[in-house]
């Protein structure tokens, strides 16, 4: 069983930066593929960025390359979202979600474990 509480979303200016964080418990965080997605009002949940469980594979979704970047401390059992040049598109719910063993997937279904999200809003 993993838990996940995410943080560091907040309200933030157009070109801005936020870093959200994602703590896991459990002593076996390094053995689990890591991803973040978010779901913005009236759309359908999105996929963002995902790291492999060895930490060798990151994937981005199109809409954040070269903006925002997924990485890993597994010494903390901590995932990291850095978001840079933030946008207004960008708004929304974000979320961390585990997948023992998983290479980091695009598909939300894979994933067995999932935060409660923290809101991530951008002005214009």
């Amino acid at each position: 069983q993993v838990q996940l509480v995410e943080s560091g979303g907040g309200l933030v200016q157009a070109g801005g930066s936020l870093r959200l964080s994602c703590a896991a418990s459990g002593r076996t965080f390094s053995s689990y593929a890591m991803c973040w997605f978010r779901h913005a009002p009236g759309k359908d949940r999105e996929f963002v960025a995902a790291e492999s469980w060895s930490g060798g594979h990151t994937y981005y979704a199109d809409s954040v390359k070269g903006r925002f970047t997924i990485s890993r401390d597994n010494a903390k059992n901590t995932v990291y979202l850095q978001m840079n040049s933030l946008k207004p598109e960008d708004t929304a719910v974000y979320y961390c979600a585990a997948e023992r063993l998983g290479m980091g997937s695009v598909v939300a279904g894979l994933y067995n474990y999932w935060g409660q999200g923290t809101q991530v809003t951008v002005s214009s």
